[in-house]
């Protein structure tokens, strides 16, 4: 390496304070009632007081399902069924950063520099939803920026690089990990171009994940990639990301 790769290369150094802004909307019309002209059910209770009924002019019934009801039913796509006592039929859509603001080590053209965050998406009797990320790829004080990979790919030591995934990698080093969906089974996942391992990709705006159907509560880890040239200006490098969360029908 020249004398001059070699001293940018300790030159070069970031902080990935990230200014992170999180949007959450959607307007979800609350569940109706299910009735016909003579029959309306209204939400029934499952415990043993079996305060709610379902009834008509001619017909009620009291139901209980033992003390104990509570659990989650789901088919492979689009339906899920949320069992409790008295649960409420509005539906509730909520984002919130876990950890925010990653930070890189020094940057190398001798190696690919690696850092993760975490946000959770709350879904709960919605009809699914969508994560967008928005923001700048790597930049420094002279505005000089990381390339953002605008396809999919795999890390390259030695050029100027810059992505994300939403998966556990093994390249370049083991980290990341898969979506995090608790006790519930599932229903959300990492988006199309950023849901295969060691396969990273940044485009503003993109998707980065998705759900079709009531999922609880999901944690989804992004992972972050750099890798510079023995050229790249050194300085300190920071980066904006806005992510918004939408409702989808």
């Amino acid at each position: 390496m020249s004398r001059l790769g070699r001293r940018l290369e300790k030159m070069v150094y970031v902080l990935f304070a990230g200014a992170w802004t999180v949007v959450a909307f959607g307007g979800i019309a609350a569940s109706a009632a299910s009735s016909s002209t003579n029959y309306q059910l209204i939400e029934p209770s499952l415990g043993g007081t079996g305060l709610l009924q379902s009834q008509s002019a001619n017909y009620q019934a009291q139901e209980s399902g033992g003390i104990i009801g509570v659990g989650t039913s789901s088919a492979p796509t689009a339906v899920q069924i949320q069992a409790g006592h008295q649960t409420t039929n509005d539906p509730a859509l909520s984002i919130g950063i876990l950890t925010g603001n990653p930070s890189f080590t020094t940057f190398s053209p001798t190696s690919t520099a690696t850092a993760t965050s975490q946000f959770e998406v709350s879904d709960y009797t919605s009809y699914g939803y969508i994560v967008q990320l928005f923001g700048t790829p790597p930049t420094n004080s002279g505005g000089f920026k990381i390339a953002p990979m605008a396809t999919n790919g795999s890390p390259q030591i030695g050029t100027n690089q810059y992505g994300i995934n939403l998966v556990a990698n093994t390249l370049p080093t083991t980290f990341g990990a898969n979506p995090n969906f608790g006790q519930f089974g599932a229903g959300g996942a990492a988006a199309t171009n950023y849901n295969t391992p060691n396969s990273y990709r940044y485009v503003s705006g993109d998707v980065i994940a998705q759900g079709a159907q009531s999922s609880g509560n999901i944690i989804y880890t992004i992972s972050y990639i750099v890798n510079v040239t023995d050229i790249t200006p050194g300085g300190q490098y920071t980066s904006t990301q806005n992510i918004i969360c939408t409702a989808t029908y």
